[in-house]
């Protein structure tokens, strides 16, 4: 066991070494002007990346003092919409309700980042589609660079997957740390995290 986990954190640091920085940058500054012009910002991701979401919501709003949602933070109605009108549309639908406009950023966490073809996380791609469509800015902290958004985003940080047979941790755990990257970035941090502040 103990193999393993040598061998998993030496994947982790391999593919640390190996992100964009200037990815990195360009999502914070993207995030800055968005911040700037009053835009509120819309994080959106299934599975495990829903979680990110929610978590990314609340340091964007604490740290950042960014106004910033996510829509499967409300489950009666996320299961609403998917109930009544299917999975594809409940993001594009509930960023509509949320007059997603020009002034405003949407900001996708997923391991794969959306395929038509293969019908996976076509949510993600009716939203950024949506968002294209009304000026929104767009970004992205994905684990492919052949998906949906590594490719429509205006900026995404692709994490590698330098280990594909483990893909989907490395990518989630990693997303985490980039969004830690992210609202720490003196571009965006407004606010001391608490235990920073009473050291």
């Amino acid at each position: 066991m103990s193999d393993f986990a040598d061998q998993y954190l030496k994947e982790t640091t391999e593919i640390i070494a190996a992100i964009d920085r200037n990815a990195v940058e360009k999502v914070v500054k993207g995030l800055a002007r968005v911040y700037g012009r009053g835009g509120r910002l819309f994080i959106l991701g299934v599975g495990g990346s829903a979680s990110h979401a929610g978590h990314a919501v609340n340091d964007f709003r604490k740290i950042c003092g960014f106004e910033a949602y996510a829509p499967t933070d409300n489950v009666s109605e996320l299961t609403a919409r998917i109930n009544d009108d299917g999975w594809e549309t409940t993001f594009s639908e509930w960023l509509k309700g949320s007059r997603l406009g020009n002034k405003d950023a949407v900001l996708v966490f997923s391991v794969g980042g959306g395929d038509q073809q293969k019908n996976i996380s076509v949510n993600l791609i009716r939203a950024l589609e949506l968002a294209k469509s009304v000026g929104a800015a767009t970004f992205g902290v994905v684990g492919s660079a052949d998906g949906f958004t590594a490719k429509a985003a205006d900026t995404c940080v692709v994490i590698p997957p330098l280990h594909p047979e483990r893909r989907t941790p490395h990518t989630e755990g990693l997303a985490a740390v980039i969004w830690h990257l992210i609202v720490s970035h003196p571009a965006l941090k407004v606010s001391e995290t608490k235990w920073e502040s009473v050291r």
